[in-house]
């Protein structure tokens, strides 16, 4: 069998379709993702992964600069591929690539492994490792009915769904840059509220700006009462996915109902909304993104955790894997672990990640 080697491309429209139709796959492989990424100061490549002739996948490798210019490789979500087999082939590729200054490579397979399934230790030579994106997940099979769907949801979802609806709460789905502005309100709002730290503006208007067009697209899904933005997500979708990677919502207002003042439910409309504009789409899978790894109920993660959980999905795991390439990875990690500490505590008075 030949080898497996990397081909460097710049032609963005192909890698991005290439991406799409990979059964392993994921937004975060995207090239607009990538972009998104140089405003943090990492530099992406992208490479088609072939043996001999054939392509076998796709790579969006990500530079992350440390002090003394040294760094670390990262592959989000990433490689994107049509068989697992080839994971334990793709080393040997990359560390002729690359330079004496990566301590690391870091790629996190986007094969999800079912809750209480397990979790291979190593693909070949790659060893388990700690994941950069939400490790824990909460994802929707949308190739169910609609009847399918409103199911499985919890009766507390069913009957806030029926609230929002007489309290006249419109959802839709939006993607002109006016609603990019109101829903960065929200977020940056919410992160406030919930002391959650967030990337420079810049990362996520290139975001939107970049990434649509060649396969995949960003888009907004807005929940509104009486005009008003109460509740919006911004989602990557490609391929067989739809990924709510960010949300923000207000406070709600009160509405007038029977027996009394009511909430309108603007959340609940907008996560139920959102599943059914992606099925509609041709979505297969609605990812909401992310879960505690620990479930601690006087968390503020713990009550987004119930909220998702609501809806009817299952729980996936994205565990990551590394190769170290220097002697000086392991206490890189350390020390980065430690500086997220920090920042954690500082923030928020705790060393516990939100996810």
């Amino acid at each position: 069998m030949p080898a497996l080697s990397l081909h460097p491309t710049e032609d963005a429209c192909a890698y991005d379709a290439l991406v799409a139709q990979l059964p392993l796959s994921s937004a975060l492989q995207g090239w607009g993702f990538g972009e998104a990424r140089r405003e943090l100061g990492q530099l992406p490549y992208r490479f088609l992964l072939q043996r001999g002739q054939q392509v076998v996948g796709a790579l969006q490798l990500l530079r992350k600069p440390l002090p003394l210019g040294a760094s670390l490789l990262y592959a989000p979500r990433g490689p994107a591929l049509r068989d697992p087999a080839d994971l334990p082939d793709l080393l040997p590729a990359l560390r002729e690539w690359a330079s004496p200054r990566d301590l690391s490579i870091k790629i996190e397979p986007p094969r999800p492994v079912p809750e209480g399934g397990p979790i291979p230790p190593a693909y070949g030579p790659w060893k388990r490792s700690s994941s950069e994106q939400p490790e824990h997940t909460i994802a929707v099979d949308l190739e169910r009915s609609e009847e399918e769907l409103l199911a499985r949801l919890h009766p507390m979802v069913r009957r806030n769904l029926k609230v929002a609806a007489r309290c006249g709460v419109e959802v839709s789905r939006e993607s002109d840059e006016g609603s990019f502005e109101e829903f960065f309100a929200l977020f940056e709002q919410t992160n406030l509220r919930s002391k959650l730290g967030q990337f420079p503006r810049a990362y996520y208007q290139t975001l939107w700006d970049s990434f649509g067009g060649r396969g995949g697209e960003a888009y907004l899904v807005m929940a509104r009462h009486e005009g008003r933005a109460l509740a919006g997500g911004f989602f990557l979708g490609m391929g067989q996915g739809s990924y709510y990677l960010y949300g923000g919502s207000l406070r709600e207002p009160k509405a007038e109902g029977e027996g009394g003042r009511k909430d309108v439910k603007a959340p609940t409309a907008f996560y139920w909304q959102a599943m059914l504009d992606a099925r509609r789409r041709g979505y297969r899978l609605f990812d909401f993104w992310g879960i505690p790894r620990v479930l601690d109920p006087q968390s503020h993660s713990y009550g987004v955790y119930r909220m998702k959980e609501n809806f009817g999905g299952d729980r996936l795991w994205y565990p990551a894997y590394d190769a170290r390439l220097s002697a000086l990875a392991a206490p890189t990690y350390l020390a980065l672990r430690l500086r997220k500490n920090a920042l954690n505590y500082r923030q928020r008075g705790t060393v516990r990640d939100i996810l």
